[in-house]
């Protein structure tokens, strides 16, 4: 009898032993069987939680049940796209190329356009002409992290963007869940990078217009000069055509696609928003500041040929980079560019051994620059015949804007800002309208049948032309009255680095 009420007693202390001692411990996660698993939660409610119904056991132990939270995993952001551009994660293939792009325009100006443009002025002033890339660099990238990337590429209007992006306010990044809404012109990228490839531009558009005011200009009204006009002449010609809602943009559609503004100006990488927009700013400096005192040859055309390379090398980035992905179209771009600008440099080097009775290694590099200029709106509209053309073209029409046209009229463009920049990005513009080919970038030009395009080109070079040279000239004026505009005679004889800035190169 004693045996048996032993027994019996001892049988559910065994089994409470035996639960205490395979029971999961406090904050440990239980690991049923799957058939275990499969017989207890035979099917999941629709009302349960995306967590609970991914892991229905871990609902079974208290700390689970305590935090659901914990268990969850937050769905991914979806991708960027031109239908997804909020809270979305971008493509890290032409992230990865456009901020090489980045690196690339920026080493145009620093160091490209300060040597290309030192090697071509006299000893005395190379320090002024180095120093005024390196200070237009860092002035705009200030003025357009403030105000300028709002004006061009938000929406606002046809003439001029709006203030959202003003200090770079409400772009959102957020690093937690990885996603970010980009700006609607390059969906697939972060708009931090965008930003930044958009302000290369800004930088080294004004940079050029230096080239026409070399040797004379004092600093100090060039930083005034520079600073004005990047905000009121910059900033509205590239809201014009590449803003948003710009009277040119290709990307002033509706939901339909059908275009919006007033023309469409095809310009892929900034014919008319850099290098017109800078020739026409340097030809009305040239005029306003006068003649130089004395002139005298290129001290250093290895500096000037090296600035070149930089200067081609970097040119990839900004026509391959405007198409803001790593795709069809920049390669096509990437391919155009190095034809016309090998085809320009022979042509330049030819007209010039036959008419000087010498080839020259200036005149080679100006030719390779002249192509690279012209190609610029184009190189992501033609194909490698047009190219050709471009190349040709550009090659003969910038040497007689360095030579022929200069000397008969007169003005003193120091260094062929508007007879390269300027001639060559209107020649570049109007033969975009001849030769864009639809298989390449969804436009036709005259050679398919459309000369409307001929037309728009034309009006959109015509009305670049004409605000840029009104407003150009009446910033100019208006520092004349203040602070001035040029040296005087002593400080230009004894050279703008010594006078200016108390250093010179040995």
């Amino acid at each position: 009898m004693r045996l048996s009420r032993f027994l019996t007693g001892l049988a559910p202390a065994l089994a409470l032993a035996a639960l205490i001692g395979f029971a999961p411990a406090p904050g440990q996660a239980q690991s049923p069987s799957p058939t275990a698993t499969a017989e207890a939660t035979p099917a999941a409610s629709p009302a349960a939680s995306p967590a609970a119904a991914a892991s229905p056991a871990a609902a079974a132990t208290p700390d689970a049940a305590a935090t659901p939270a914990a268990a969850a995993t937050p769905a991914a952001p979806p991708s960027c796209s031109g239908t997804v551009g909020d809270k979305c994660t971008g493509n890290s293939g032409d992230t990865a190329w456009m901020l090489t792009s980045v690196a690339l325009v920026l080493m145009m100006t620093i160091p490209g356009l300060g040597l290309f443009y030192g090697g071509m002025v006299r000893k005395k002033n190379v320090g002024d002409t180095v120093m005024t890339s390196f200070a237009i660099t860092c002035l705009v990238t200030v003025l357009y992290a403030c105000v300028t990337y709002s004006l061009s590429f938000t929406g606002g209007g046809g003439f001029i963007g709006g203030f959202s992006r003003v200090f770079l306010q409400n772009i959102h990044y957020d690093i937690n869940s990885g996603s970010n809404s980009p700006n609607g012109l390059a969906p697939t990228i972060p708009e931090t990078v965008y930003m930044m490839f958009q302000m290369t531009f800004a930088i080294i558009t004004p940079a050029l217009i230096a080239g026409a005011f070399a040797e004379r200009m004092k600093f100090s009204a060039m930083l005034w000069f520079i600073g004005l006009w990047a905000i009121f002449v910059y900033a509205p010609i590239a809201h014009w055509v590449w803003g948003p809602d710009g009277m040119f943009s290709t990307a002033n559609v509706d939901a339909k696609g059908n275009f919006t503004g007033w023309k469409v100006v095809l310009d892929f990488a900034g014919g008319t928003v850099v290098h017109i927009d800078a020739g026409v700013a340097g030809l009305v400096c040239a005029l306003m500041l006068g003649k130089r005192r004395d002139m005298g040859p290129p001290h250093n055309m290895v500096l000037t040929f090296i600035g070149t390379g930089l200067l081609w090398v970097g040119w990839f980035g900004f026509n391959a980079g405007s198409a803001v992905t790593a795709g069809l179209q920049a390669g096509m771009a990437m391919t155009v560019t190095q034809i016309a600008t090998a085809v320009a440099g022979l042509t330049w080097m030819f007209v010039e051994w036959a008419h000087r009775g010498k080839p020259t290694v200036v005149g080679l590099c100006s030719g390779a620059v002249a192509g690279l200029v012209a190609i610029t709106p184009a190189s992501g509209y033609v194909g490698p015949i047009g190219s050709m053309v471009i190349g040709v073209a550009c090659g003969v029409g910038c040497y007689w804007g360095a030579t022929g046209l200069k000397h008969t009229f007169g003005y003193d463009d120091a260094l062929d800002c508007f007879g390269v920049h300027g001639v060559g990005g209107i020649i570049g513009a109007i033969l975009t309208g001849v030769f864009a080919v639809n298989e390449y970038s969804g436009h036709s030009g005259l050679i398919e049948g459309n000369p409307g395009q001929v037309i728009n080109q034309l009006i959109g070079v015509g009305t670049v032309i004409v605000y840029d040279a009104i407003v150009t000239a009446i910033i100019l004026f208006i520092i004349k009255a203040v602070i001035g505009l040029k040296v005087s005679d002593e400080i230009e004889r004894e050279g703008l680095d010594l006078a200016l800035h108390g250093e010179v190169v040995q």
